[in-house]
């Protein structure tokens, strides 16, 4: 087996670094495809994309610390747990 390339973060991280992952995806693809209907296709330039996913994220990370727990919540009620 190969040696890994760096130290995982311990498992009390994950409370954290998933939204902070799912906040990057999801406000990127959102942010993009509100700016690609914004400008069109050829109005389309990558710094007000970025631009548009920076604030996304800045608002979506903080948004999902807050409501995972209600989320968790709601799903118990609506899925049945092992």
């Amino acid at each position: 087996m190969s040696k890994p390339v760096f130290k995982k973060l311990p498992a009390r991280s994950m409370a954290y670094v998933m939204p902070l992952i799912l906040s990057i995806i999801m406000s990127c693809i959102v942010s993009l495809i509100s700016t690609l209907k914004s400008t069109g296709f050829g109005g389309f330039e990558l710094t007000i994309w970025l631009g548009a996913w920076a604030l996304s994220w800045v608002v979506a990370y903080p948004v999902l610390l807050l409501i995972l727990p209600l989320v968790r919540k709601l799903t118990s009620f609506i899925v049945e747990t092992p």
